[in-house]
């Protein structure tokens, strides 16, 4: 049974979610120092020919997953969702209770993995938590891709997941298979034409309406309890533009910046730490509710 249908006439590319960051760690091989503070960016002086290798290895499903993302995540798209569903009236949660119920995401016609959305939370925190970093950074990687429920509530999987970027300005031609944006009506609206757009320069990411998906939803589910520096990593991980490529740093301003640093360090633990070994999730368990438990109330809302 495929959990992963649109809720549109668009249909569903994917086999799974994990079918996305499969291609990301092609798209961005990890580095030799990937335990280290920060990412190389690709290399500037790389050719233009040499930078688009990654698209002739691209599963034909990842290519039309990227086709639908970029033609539908439009600028009134992602405010129209924000409007939808920021309003956090869905349904009352605690965050184990939110892992579990993520574990319906399991695609069954998925050859590669046979470990629940739960475990892969579980992989990601435990290698956090084995490389001695702090407790709400552990906490971080455990509810990472928690806003993935969106696929629960009807949302296709270019509204969920995908390389995240901004809109209300010009498609930088460093995000993933630019040359789908085409066919986004934003493509052809003179406001948004320009490297600034409807913004102005240094306004500040917060001030930046990126693309819709799991990030910003999962970062206002949880702003109110977590650090900032855990905040940014949540709502910014999908951020490949920015975060590896050095895009769009003339919209950042200085407190982006210096958190650039921690996004860096925890993109690492969310694409390279996945694995068959099944984390053993009854005797984690008492570990990560008293974490929980320290950050967050027994309910959220979401």
């Amino acid at each position: 049974m495929n959990t992963f249908a649109a809720s549109s006439d668009v249909q569903a590319p994917l086999a799974s979610l994990d079918e996305w960051e499969d291609f990301l760690k092609t798209r961005y091989p990890e580095p030799a120092e990937s335990g280290a503070v920060a990412f190389r960016a690709t290399d500037p002086e790389k050719k233009k020919e040499e930078f688009r290798n990654y698209e002739a290895e691209a599963r034909p499903t990842v290519r039309e997953f990227y086709r639908q993302n970029h033609r539908w995540q439009t600028h009134e798209f992602a405010r129209a969702k924000r409007e939808e569903f920021l309003t956090l009236q869905r349904r009352e949660m605690g965050i184990w209770e939110a892992m579990e119920y993520l574990n319906q995401l399991v695609d069954d016609s998925d050859p590669d993995t046979d470990l629940s959305q739960l475990e892969h939370l579980l992989q990601t925190a435990e290698h956090i938590r084995a490389d001695g970093q702090p407790r709400w950074f552990i906490l971080t990687g455990l509810v990472h891709d928690l806003g993935k429920i969106l696929c629960l509530w009807g949302e296709p999987q270019w509204a969920v997941v995908g390389d995240t970027f901004p809109t209300g300005c010009q498609f930088s031609d460093k995000i993933v298979f630019p040359q789908f944006f085409a066919d986004n009506p934003d493509s052809q609206d003179p406001r948004y034409q320009s490297a600034t757009g409807i913004y102005e320069p240094g306004c500040g990411l917060d001030q930046v309406q990126l693309s819709w998906g799991h990030d910003e939803y999962i970062y206002h589910v949880t702003k109110d309890y977590l650090p900032e520096e855990a905040l940014y990593m949540l709502r910014y991980h999908s951020f490949y533009p920015w975060h590896r490529e050095n895009e769009y740093t003339h919209l950042t301003n200085e407190r982006d910046r210096e958190m650039l640093h921690w996004v860096r360090q925890f993109n690492p633990y969310d694409l390279y730490t996945k694995n068959h070994a099944k984390p053993d999730t009854k005797a984690l368990r008492p570990f990560y509710e008293d974490l929980i438990a320290e950050y967050f109330p027994a309910k959220l809302r979401w």
